[in-house]
């Protein structure tokens, strides 16, 4: 019997890799002999790079780059085992986790690092790069990063405007004639998991500035910064962004990448499953395990489990899910897939126990385990007698 192990990770506690770890070990208490695919899976955010780096037999590198302060931060990117596909998690250069929470605020953070590493990744030959976008310190309109690739954002004297916040409402101009032109031949890939504008109630400012430092006051004038922005960018590059699905996100990095790098924008673990080659690794299995921390109604959107179960579903395998808790309305997700859904918790538990990393891999395996049993069971395939 062939299974596939493609988990996601249980944030906080147990990796991708040592999920697939716990689960097979749980798999082979009940079936030595079977067949197993270890496949880590992410949806596009944190841990994506290394995701994919290991799961295509790929390098992981890193480059000093300008941080969302304006200082030099060593940022973390991959190469994929082609040679010709970089993957760029924009939080390891632009991140919220690199500004100390007194030092937050908007106005004066910059995505220019993330152009660094896209510069980083051309000099290096990759003509295909696939940018994780969530995690960002920063609502520049991705001014910063298109900066770092050679572009001018000129204000109405001829001087050039900061790749931050503050510069979106003194932007009077855009100069793209030193725009890096390798960027012509590249494809951009964003993995994107939300459908914001780039301004208005639901935008970038709005949604998601207060989180990054700023004052009711200071979104306001982001959002009024945004709106010029893309006024400008229409008018100077004919690109019309504002009110594309997913190009709020990142405090407007979305419309910056489709406006300046010719960027697609799209649902994380689509990109991620491509990448991986899932669909022709799911050949000839009979199971597929899915898990992630918690599993609830919205894993059924957009989430890595949901993902992988829709492949495994039109391969005809059979879909067992493991998480560190499922809720009560997780049954929903029957309907789209799942056979059975699992938590790895058996006693009265302390979350932070929970979570420990020696005991959540126990856990998980023993989950598995037990999974396993009735699958085999139910199939009249019991490797042990019944009593």
């Amino acid at each position: 019997m062939k299974i596939v192990i493609a988990p996601d990770s249980f944030k906080g506690s147990l990796t991708s890799p040592e999920v697939c770890r716990a689960i097979e070990a749980g798999v082979r208490a009940v079936l030595p002999e079977a067949e197993t695919l270890l496949v880590p899976i992410a949806d596009g955010g944190d841990g994506t790079a290394r995701t994919l780096v290991e799961g295509t037999g790929g390098e992981l590198l890193t480059a000093t780059v300008t941080g969302p302060l304006g200082e030099p931060v060593e940022a973390e990117f991959g190469i994929l085992g082609d040679g010709l596909t970089a993957v760029i998690e924009m939080a390891t250069a632009s991140g919220l986790t690199l500004v100390p929470p007194e030092k937050r605020n908007p106005l004066f953070t910059t995505t220019r690092g993330t152009g660094d590493l896209i510069r980083v990744a051309l000099d290096r030959g990759c003509r295909t790069l696939i940018v994780g976008i969530g995690g960002s310190a920063t609502t520049d309109g991705g001014m910063g990063m298109a900066q770092a690739l050679g572009a001018r954002f000129l204000d109405e004297r001829g001087h050039e405007v900061p790749g931050t916040g503050e510069g979106l409402d003194r932007l009077d101009a855009i100069d793209l004639s030193g725009l890096d032109p390798r960027l012509g031949e590249t494809t951009v890939r964003v993995a994107c998991d939300v459908d914001n504008p780039l301004y208005g109630e639901r935008g970038a400012a709005y949604v998601y500035g207060p989180q990054k430092g700023a004052t009711p006051e200071m979104v306001a004038q982001l959002d009024e910064g945004l709106r010029r922005f893309a006024e400008v960018v229409a008018r100077d590059t004919g690109k019309h962004v504002a009110d594309l699905p997913g190009v709020g996100a990142a405090g407007g990095l979305g419309a910056g990448l489709v406006a300046f790098c010719r960027a697609t924008l799209e649902p994380g673990i689509r990109i991620v499953l491509e990448a991986l080659r899932l669909d022709e690794k799911l050949t000839g299995a009979e199971v597929v395990f899915v898990g992630e921390g918690r599993i609830d109604l919205q894993t059924a959107f957009g989430k890595a489990p949901a993902g992988v179960a829709e492949l495994a579903r039109n391969r005809g395998c059979v879909v067992l899910a493991i998480a560190g808790s499922v809720s009560e309305e997780a049954r929903g997700l029957h309907e789209h897939g799942f056979a059975a859904l699992r938590s790895i918790v058996n006693e009265p538990l302390s979350l932070e126990e929970a979570m420990r990393p020696e005991r959540a891999f126990a856990l998980t395996a023993f989950a598995a385990e037990e999974m396993v049993r009735t699958y085999v069971a139910g199939r009249s395939l019991t490797p042990y007698p019944l009593s």
